[in-house]
């Protein structure tokens, strides 16, 4: 197979929650194929030492925009704004979104008193703000003839969440991860099969990338219980996956749409 499927040169690529933990390692893998990136994130948040790290080598082939993907009219002015000054987007990653990192020990609630707005606020970034990024820019795309949209999923949208991962974490009441999470990325999974078959006639493919666990300085021992649970016997490390997402954003994966490609290191397999 010919390592130029594999190449983006040229493709205006447009990445949400770009600032994030993950969003630079989507941003930088898209950048090495060839693309220029447009990273969508909101004004005030904070960038990671790897987005910092990405803008410095990267230069005018990144360029950040102002987006919150829960306000339908930010949507439509940052898609403006990359049209306008980039050009028309081929490859969208759906990247935003929140999640529930271990905490120090406050403000924990059990699952009979979990806050409804903490549930309301997962479901509104997760899978209201990919529906409405992909109703605009997913809809731009099919609108102009094709295009590749990469939803970020999970593995949580297959399994529950072990809890045993968090039961050493010191705390009145013990670390309980959210159902809201799983539940949105698991909603997630399946709109991508919805626009799949929607925008498949259009040349548009939709699929969603589902990390397992990611090494980003999580303590000694989730780590430990953690690549216990793992057939390849570890957390995912970065660049485990940037090959994946290069994958479904080229020509490399033409007659791949509607999947869910677990990058999960077999998490999912037991």
């Amino acid at each position: 197979m010919s390592s130029a499927l594999y190449r983006l040169d040229g493709r205006i690529a447009v990445v949400t929650g770009a600032a994030g933990k993950l969003g630079p390692v989507w941003a930088e893998a898209l950048i090495d194929a060839g693309a220029v990136v447009a990273a969508l994130d909101l004004a005030a948040a904070a960038s990671s030492e790897a987005w910092a790290t990405l803008v410095a080598r990267a230069g005018d082939r990144v360029r950040r925009v102002d987006c919150d993907v829960t306000e339908r009219a930010s949507i439509a002015r940052a898609l403006d704004e990359v049209v306008r000054v980039m050009g028309e987007p081929a490859v969208l990653v759906i990247n935003a979104g929140v999640d529930q990192p271990p905490d120090s020990g406050g403000n924990r609630s059990r699952i009979d008193d979990l806050p409804i707005e903490q549930f309301r606020r997962m479901v509104d970034v997760n899978l209201l703000g990919t529906f409405q990024v992909t109703q605009l820019v997913g809809g731009r795309m099919a609108a102009g003839g094709g295009g590749s949209i990469i939803n970020i999923g999970s593995l949580y949208a297959s399994v529950s969440p072990d809890q045993r991962f968090y039961d050493h974490l010191p705390g009145d009441l013990p670390f309980l991860k959210s159902p809201a999470y799983g539940a949105s990325k698991a909603a997630v999974v399946n709109l991508t099969k919805y626009f799949s078959t929607l925008w498949g006639p259009r040349g548009v493919r939709v699929n969603t990338l589902s990390p397992g666990g990611v090494l980003a300085g999580q303590d000694d021992q989730f780590r430990a219980k953690y690549a216990a649970r793992v057939p390849l016997g570890r957390m995912a490390r970065p660049e485990d996956l940037r090959g994946p997402l290069v994958f479904l954003a080229s020509a490399a994966s033409a007659y791949v749409t509607g999947h869910e490609l677990r990058v999960d290191g077999g998490f999912t397999a037991w």
